[in-house]
């Protein structure tokens, strides 16, 4: 991947080019409210520390929900009803804290849980559209719009203050705006689109072992029979059955989100123990996403030499975050956040595009619910993160938290391994075609 924005974008068809703009714009517009929630509800509402984190709790938790959920109405709903409904509520409800953030303290709780909720209803029925519109570049265009999505977030976090010493109000306003924007992109980038009845031959081969092994033959022969080229309806219990195709890499996920708390819950208040400006702790961030862009080359070098396979990249993800905790736990100081901050880098760069392109190849029509499951999963760890290695600095500083991510971390990794193995047994036992078309897989 080139460097310059221009070289960025050069590969990719215009409708591709639309769809990276959009979403980049939309990541901008997230992120002028949520970097400023605890600075609201302390000075504004004037409220605690505590009351704060809960709202971030509630709203993370209604993120878990909607991951569930908007996986599971992919295909009930469609994904244009979906998105556009999803991110036209999320739109009404952001403007909505002009007035109800400031009426009633509850109101103000619920409106964020809510809107937690409906924006992470939208996130699997992106990436799966991503996955089977563009089913032979899934791979690259996931890990372009990862990138985007990322200088979006630099650009919202960067003008969020500004807005904020304007009026805070005004941040709400503007994220109303662009997740309206964003809905009424997809309204217009869908028309005309068949939906799930557009998903090509690869994709109506569901991922999820059929449960028909287990029955009698004539049983089989008394159910009714899909019409020709129509996959049987899977029950949600046989999906999730299917744990091989996404249970430990959730759980490595969720490990690696819970141990990277370590920064909001470790890194932020070692700083401003130590008497260092807040703005040092910013830096450590305008490096992630300096680091997300400039350091392509790197991931790419190890994607066609160490980690040619998408469990490899999990796996290597793991081992990064691993290997950041470390440096922090030897060198607890600003020399050794940057350098771990680096190599944390490296692990997001890895693991947040494979995730989805691994479900999207690996799980077929199914996706969408897998990546809902997925991202369920893994919001866990952001959930209970903050919480758990908040109340480790209190009882034993940065390096009590540095050791528990680093245990974490190990966890991550360990999953990871046995989601690769649990794949390569499937290799050799299935032969499956998915398998043998795309050996980067497993």
């Amino acid at each position: 991947m080139k460097l310059s924005p221009k070289g960025a974008f050069r590969n990719y068809t215009r409708e591709m080019n639309v769809f990276i703009w959009a979403s980049m714009i939309n990541s901008t517009g997230g992120a002028l409210m949520w970097p400023l929630t605890t600075l609201f509800v302390h000075t504004q509402l004037n409220r605690s520390l505590a009351d704060a984190g809960f709202v971030i709790l509630m709203q993370m938790l209604g993120g878990v929900f909607g991951q569930f959920l908007g996986g599971g109405l992919y295909y009930r709903v469609g994904v244009r009803r979906l998105l556009v409904w999803a991110l036209a509520i999320t739109s009404v409800l952001q403007c909505s804290l002009v007035f109800t953030a400031y009426a009633s303290w509850w109101g103000y709780v619920i409106t964020m849980g809510v809107i937690g909720l409906t924006n992470s209803v939208s996130m699997p029925a992106i990436q799966s559209f991503i996955g089977f519109r563009w089913s032979d570049r899934r791979d690259e265009l996931f890990n372009v719009i990862y990138v985007a999505n990322n200088i979006g977030v630099a650009l919202g976090t960067a003008l969020s203050g500004v807005l904020a010493d304007i009026s805070f109000n005004l941040t709400f306003l503007l994220n109303g705006v662009t997740s309206a924007g964003f809905a009424f992109f997809f309204y217009r980038f869908l028309q005309g689109m068949k939906e799930e009845r557009d998903v090509t031959a690869d994709e109506k081969t569901s991922g999820v072992p059929d449960q028909l092994d287990t029955i009698s033959a004539a049983d089989a022969s008394s159910r009714p029979q899909p019409a020709a080229g129509v996959l049987p309806e899977q029950t949600i219990w046989n999906k999730l059955a299917a744990y091989r195709i996404y249970l430990f890499m959730s759980l490595g996920a969720m490990f690696i989100w819970l141990a990277n708390s370590l920064w909001g819950s470790g890194i932020a208040p070692h700083i401003a123990d130590q008497g260092m400006g807040f703005s040092m702790y910013s830096l450590l961030w305008t490096l992630n996403g300096v680091l997300i862009f400039a350091a392509q080359p790197i991931t790419t070098w190890m994607k066609r030499t160490v980690a040619k396979r998408i469990t490899d990249q999990l796996t290597w993800s793991g081992i990064f975050y691993g290997a950041a905790y470390i440096i922090i736990w030897i060198v607890p100081n600003y020399a050794g956040f940057v350098l771990g901050m680096a190599l944390a880098t490296l692990g997001e760069m890895l693991v947040s595009p494979a995730v989805p392109a691994f479900l999207s190849a690996r799980a077929g029509r199914e996706a969408p619910f897998y990546m809902g499951v997925a991202g369920g999963i893994s919001s866990i760890g952001r959930m209970i993160g903050p919480y758990l290695l908040g109340v480790t600095y209190d009882q034993s500083g940065l390096i009590g938290v540095a050791i528990i991510s680093m245990v974490i971390a190990i966890l991550s990794v360990i999953s990871f391994i046995i989601h690769a193995w649990l794949q390569k047994q499937d290799t050799k036992q299935t032969g499956s075609k998915m398998y043998s078309s795309t050996e980067s897989i497993s």
